[in-house]
């Protein structure tokens, strides 16, 4: 599949917004751990929100990256 130059840029967008709010999930999943009395249900909801943005991002790259036909 072949993008143009806008549709490009706009996929490239997305997955570097994407890669930015999973590193953020990740900082607030690392915060709570550290709390004693958080709430592991919060946490485990966020593990979800992280593990669907990275399978996410993995589609995303997945678009970006040509066909290779050998």
């Amino acid at each position: 599949m072949t993008f143009s130059s806008d549709e490009k840029h706009t996929l490239l967008q997305e997955l570097a917004q994407l890669k930015q709010d999973h590193r953020e999930l990740d900082i607030k999943i690392a915060e709570m751990a550290l709390m004693l009395k958080s709430n592991q249900l919060d946490v485990t909801r966020l593990k979800r929100q992280k593990l669907k943005l990275k399978d996410a991002i993995a589609r995303l790259e997945s678009k970006l990256i040509p066909d290779l036909h050998a």
